[in-house]
């Protein structure tokens, strides 16, 4: 047991040495403590379990390759490491796999699998069971090496920064204590726990207001990976977002979004645009602030809209499970949350349910007989989720988005200006929506995070990481200055325009108030 023990443990060292971010050899001896504790802790678990040594050492280490696999797939998509909240991914990769394998490889994936039953069989049918009590020897040195180690040291949460100086394995431990520490949800500040803050006050003031009172009907849209991609590369044909530069053009404020997240992870930009709540306060919740802290329920624009007599809605056309949005956002305040059953085959644009089939929707809840109730509905679109690479565009239609060929490396650039051209479709559709409703209605439009195209970027460059919003009026168009603002406090600008006189100057102060 013991020459396993050690040399296993010299290897998981050798492994990590392969991360992207590298760890620092010299790193704080508390941090050394850690990481031998969860070997020594995960080999006596499973050697107890198995009563094979070898086995048990090679399985922990394969569990540490696959780890440093994962962590290394995810810094070359979305530039962070693997953190303690990913290993819920683990389980999600086997629910909706398209969304996660591509990136890891499916070639990669299989022969590891394939790779891993083998080995099980192997192990189990080979070597000779040892004494289980010998288990205890490791667990007990693992045990008090993580006493030892676990100092109250507060992470940075800077992810990147933290593997580097502290090595994944104590990374992982501060992580995973961090997310079980109490929350005090009242310090996290969100403007729509108060009634002194943005949005709150003039026609928004009060607990409570009754229906059919003119008060604005309010459309945001999180559109699925969008930016202004012209910017990018001079190629893309400036008519591909047309009807975005129309309503860009009239907008009450427009400009640059400062988000939470770079490639993916939209529930991070979705949670901070609904609370108001910048990531920097949320600590080790950032990096998942819908797996636990939304759950519990937390002051949003949607329940500031509902306890004034709004009736809120919020549409994502994908499984309601993913991210647990079907229990999240009802507790931060929506009457209804309408998934992808609400949708059929036939509206899919590519793998994923169209733009405009959900312009179409929002339509339809704008346009219902008899309806009376002021509406706020949040969109959050699929269609222009990842994997881009495993799309394919045929040659043809090339010049509709490009005015010159592309280079080598920018194929997946064709498929992402395919959906960015519904989502301006569907800007076009909601606009004509919007402008045939009796009273005035107000769009939010804007992206969640640059999209995952590493091969393009290094043809011609990555983007900072900003997206694009706006924020228009089907009454007020006085067309604005570009001003740039973070996602947490753009929906505090929704409220301040929806509240604004018709010549739309207070709303303008507010929102280069809060930019």
């Amino acid at each position: 047991m013991l020459p396993v023990a050690l040399i296993g443990l010299m290897l998981t060292v050798l492994v990590e040495r392969l991360l992207i971010p590298r760890p620092a050899l010299r790193r704080p001896a508390d941090c050394w403590m850690l990481h031998v504790g969860l070997w020594c802790v995960g080999f006596g678990l499973l050697y107890a379990l198995t009563a094979r040594p070898l086995f048990s050492g090679v399985n922990l280490l394969l569990l540490w390759v696959l780890i440093v696999l994962v962590s290394n797939s995810k810094y070359h998509s979305l530039r962070e490491p693997f953190v303690c909240a990913d290993f819920e991914y683990f389980s999600d990769a086997v629910k909706f796999p398209r969304l996660y394998l591509p990136f890891f490889g499916f070639g990669k994936a299989a022969v590891l699998a394939v790779g891993f039953l083998v080995y099980l069989w192997a192990g189990l049918r080979f070597e000779v069971s040892g004494a289980r009590v010998e288990a205890l020897l490791p667990v007990v040195i693992g045990l008090g090496l993580l006493r030892l180690g676990h100092r109250r040291v507060v992470p940075s949460f800077d992810a990147e920064r933290d593997v580097r100086g502290w090595g994944l394995a104590a990374s992982l431990w501060r992580y995973f204590w961090a997310a079980r520490a109490p929350v005090d949800q009242a310090g996290l500040g969100s403007p729509f726990a108060c009634e002194g803050s943005v949005g709150a006050t003039g026609a928004f003031a009060g607990k409570a207001a009754p229906t059919g009172n003119g008060l604005a009907d309010l459309v945001s849209v999180q559109s699925e990976s969008f930016f202004d991609v012209r910017g990018l590369w001079a190629g893309v044909r400036a008519e591909v977002l047309g009807e975005y530069d129309v309503l860009a053009s009239q907008a009450l404020a427009r400009g640059k979004l400062q988000v939470a997240a770079w490639g993916a992870n939209t529930v991070r930009t979705e949670f901070a645009y609904l609370t108001g709540i910048p990531s920097e306060r949320l600590g080790v919740h950032r990096f998942n602030p819908y797996r636990v802290l939304a759950r519990r329920g937390l002051p949003s624009i949607a329940s500031r809209l509902k306890a004034l007599g709004y009736r809120t809605v919020c549409i994502h056309p994908y499984d309601g499970g993913f991210y647990g949005r079907n229990k999240v956002l009802p507790a931060l305040g929506f009457d209804e949350f309408i998934d992808v059953r609400a949708f059929n085959p036939s509206q899919k644009a590519g793998p994923f349910i169209g733009d405009c089939a959900v312009a179409q929707k929002i339509r339809e809840l704008l346009e219902a007989p008899g309806r009376t109730q002021p509406l706020f509905i949040h969109a959050v679109t699929m269609e222009n989720h990842g994997p881009l690479h495993l799309e394919s565009v045929a040659e043809h239609e090339l010049p509709a988005w490009f005015d010159r060929p592309l280079q080598p490396g920018m194929q997946d650039l064709a498929p992402y200006l395919r959906h960015i051209g519904n989502a301006d479709r569907m800007l076009g559709m909601l606009r004509e929506t919007l402008l045939s409703q009796p009273n005035e209605a107000l769009l939010c439009f804007f992206g969640d995070h640059v999209p995952i195209l590493p091969e393009v970027y290094q043809a011609v460059g990555a983007p900072a990481g900003d997206t694009d919003y706006l924020i228009w009026s089907n009454r007020r168009q006085p067309g604005s200055q570009a001003c740039p603002i973070a996602v947490h406090k753009l929906s505090s600008a929704l409220l301040a325009h929806a509240q604004a006189p018709a010549q739309g100057q207070a709303a303008h102060s507010a929102v280069a108030g809060v930019a």
